[in-house]
C-alpha cells in the first residue's frame, strides 16, 4: 500500500465489510476506534519486541509490571499483546 488511493479504498473495504452488521450510519462508530487502535499499535511497532520480552521475563515475578514495560518501551505505554494487527 504506497499510495494515499490504496490506503484510503482499504479501509473502505473494511466498512464495507462490517457495514451490515450494524445499523446504517453506525459503521463509523466502530470504524474510528479501530482506527486509533491500529494507529498506536503502529506507533509501538519499534519497541514491540523488547516490552513483550520484558513481559515474557517478568511476568509472575512482579504485582505490577507496568512501569518496566514502560521503561522497555521508552515512552508512557507500551503494548504487551501479542496478537496485534502486524500484516497491515
Amino acid at each position: 500500500m504506497n499510495n494515499h488511493n490504496e490506503r484510503v479504498n482499504f479501509i473502505w473495504s473494511i466498512a464495507d465489510l462490517i457495514r451490515d452488521s450494524f445499523k446504517r450510519g453506525k459503521y463509523q462508530d466502530v470504524i474510528l476506534p479501530l482506527t486509533v487502535l491500529r494507529r498506536l499499535d503502529c506507533v509501538l511497532a519499534p519497541t514491540k519486541q523488547q516490552v513483550l520480552e520484558t513481559n515474557a521475563k517478568l511476568k509472575g515475578k512482579l504485582e505490577n509490571l507496568t512501569p518496566q514495560l514502560t521503561k522497555a518501551a521508552g515512552r508512557n505505554s507500551g503494548n504487551a499483546e501479542k496478537a496485534a494487527c502486524d500484516s497491515l
